[in-house]
């Protein structure tokens, strides 16, 4: 990757690291629904005036039914799922699970990139990890399964939606794919957070700051990052941001949260990253045909 492209890197896996730990203090006010909701909103408030000044909008209804996919599978389906699992389950825990995405993105992937021996192992070592993680974490607490099970449900659906926008949304411009996206989700949520708006008096102020954030920069400015990554560097690689977003958010949870740090949340996560790296390697290159002749043709001294 170039150094564009690690910029990106770097500033995606900081901005989904932080929402985590945003979602925990928001659902103590706001339903969950109206948490992804009013997130989807504010970013489309943000996105779409730019989208318009560029003149990139057009495309996007052009491209409605890609966008509208896209909108369901990388934000109404996983967004919804993360935020009601984390009633259940820890922000810490919920970003390590969501590291589990490279070793999806690796797997959908076989057919194109074919599973060495390196490869399989990476797969074997990522749900080793998840394993260990909800296995340990959470043993005998049926609710937090629940919520584990809906935090890797949307690791599959941000995989799938990372190979969607690189094979059939690449040209769009971000800030119109993004702007989309939110829209649609704005719109198609809005009757659901509609019916659990909330009495005002009864929300704190860190919870519609942590949404306001969420809106802005999780989202708005997370996207238009990550989509812009996913054209420079391809799903694989963009898909490797979460190395890093775990790290962001135990570090939040821990720190501000007072979250608990168990052995097996270590020893989890040091399982998933491991198998994420083995499992994204790129095959070794096949030998050059006329080098490899000429190491089996024998010498004229011989």
């Amino acid at each position: 990757m170039n150094r564009r492209a690690w910029s990106l890197f770097l500033l995606v896996a900081v901005l989904w690291g932080i929402p985590y730990f945003l979602i925990k203090i928001a659902i103590d006010d706001l339903s969950p629904v109206f948490v992804v909701a009013g997130r989807a909103f504010i970013a489309a408030l943000v996105l779409l005036p730019v989208a318009a000044a560029r003149g990139t909008l057009a495309a996007v209804r052009a491209r409605l039914g890609v966008v509208t996919m896209i909108a369901a599978v990388h934000i109404i389906g996983p967004f919804l799922l993360i935020t009601y699992g984390e009633v259940h389950i820890t922000s810490s825990l919920t970003g390590l699970l969501i590291a589990f995405e490279p070793v999806v993105i690796a797997l959908l992937m076989s057919r194109a990139e074919p599973l060495t021996p390196i490869r399989v192992a990476g797969l074997a070592l990522g749900f080793a990890g998840v394993a260990v993680l909800v296995g340990l974490d959470l043993s005998g607490d049926r609710l937090g399964l629940v919520g584990a099970g809906m935090v890797l449900l949307a690791a599959i659906g941000y995989a799938v939606a990372t190979m969607l926008v690189q094979r059939r949304a690449a040209d769009l411009a971000p800030e119109a794919l993004a702007g989309g996206t939110t829209a649609i989700t704005a719109v198609v949520l809005a009757p659901f957070a509609i019916l659990t708006w909330p009495t005002p008096s009864a929300v704190h102020a860190s919870a519609w700051t942590a949404l306001a954030i969420l809106g802005v920069f999780c989202t708005a400015v997370a996207l238009l990052a990550f989509y812009r990554l996913i054209a420079l560097a391809g799903s694989t690689k963009a898909g490797l941001v979460t190395y890093l977003n775990p790290v962001v958010a135990v570090l939040l949870g821990v720190l501000l949260l007072n979250e608990p740090l168990r052995w097996a949340t270590v020893a989890g996560f040091v399982l998933v990253a491991a198998g994420c790296w083995l499992s994204t390697r790129p095959p070794a290159p096949a030998p050059v045909p006329e080098l490899a002749d000429a190491l089996t043709r024998p010498s004229a001294a011989g």
